[in-house]
């Protein structure tokens, strides 16, 4: 399968249904996976939602319209399928800056929001190595923190570091690393957690169930080197396999001056 060519098949479709209701079910059988998965992958490979595509090129077309049409604002607004005029101007102004009752007065100030189109001659890397392992039920015990999509590179490392000057004399080095995420492509709402496979009573009980797993090695345990390894597996292997993505945390498993990356994949 050529990813990337169901990648452009994905977005004609989404290109003739700017104007009708767009059925992820139906984009998720493009790309031949769950629609949990096709979310991913396609938030990993674009840096941004489906939704958040979808939304600014519906008013990036909506711009245009008003512009170049006679439409009344509430007739666009439910063209692009915004339930009312209120919702769509609150959207409109903070895409493009100004109210759509001011776009025949300033039409330069317009924002373009182009199709994407993805290179089919891409050769798709697999040089990093993984497997698939399977997991019983984990019982782990840890601390977490909020952040978001952007601060979580920062703020990870920091966590890890606190936590382990604070903790390493008592109970030793931190086990795991683990991301959560709260409605993940529609929420930039994340958690960081450390964590330690044994009890302990201070810290906060974590229950992951028993799953499976695509699994990857990095010779590190340095934040970078981690960020970095883990975005090309994601960039690079994730959309060419065929495994679909399972709503768990993502695991990092430190021993031994290294780091095992944990996915987790439907059965």
């Amino acid at each position: 399968m050529n990813i990337y060519k169901s990648l452009n098949e994905m977005i004609n479709y989404i290109e003739n249904n700017l104007e009708n209701k767009i059925e992820y079910e139906k984009l998720a059988k493009i790309l031949g996976v769950s629609e949990y998965t096709m979310k991913s992958i396609f938030s990993l490979l674009c840096n941004m939602s489906i939704s958040e595509y979808i939304r600014k090129r519906r008013l990036s077309n909506a711009g245009f319209d008003l512009c170049k049409s006679r439409e009344k604002i509430i007739d666009i607004a439910l063209k692009y399928q915004y339930e009312n005029a209120t919702s769509f101007s609150r959207a409109f102004e903070k895409f493009h800056g100004m109210k759509p009752s001011n776009v025949k007065n300033n039409p330069n100030g317009l924002k373009i929001f182009t199709k994407l189109i993805f290179d089919e001659n891409i050769k798709e890397n697999t040089n990093i190595k993984y497997s698939v392992i399977e997991k019983e039920e984990m019982i782990l015990y840890g601390k977490g923190i909020k952040t978001t999509d952007y601060e979580i590179s920062q703020d990870a490392p920091k966590h890890f570091a606190n936590m382990q000057k604070k903790y390493i004399h008592q109970y030793g080095p931190i086990k795991y690393g683990m991301v959560v995420y709260e409605k993940r492509f529609e929420s930039d709402n994340y958690q960081y957690w450390v964590l330690y496979d044994k009890e302990i009573t201070e810290f906060e009980k974590y229950v992951i169930p028993k799953s499976k797993w695509l699994k990857f090695d990095i010779s590190s345990q340095d934040e970078k080197n981690i960020q970095e390894m883990s975005h090309r597996f994601y960039a690079e292997i994730v959309p060419v396999l065929k495994y679909n993505l399972r709503e768990l945390p993502e695991l990092e498993y430190y021993h031994d001056n290294m780091t095992e990356f944990w996915i987790p994949i439907e059965n």
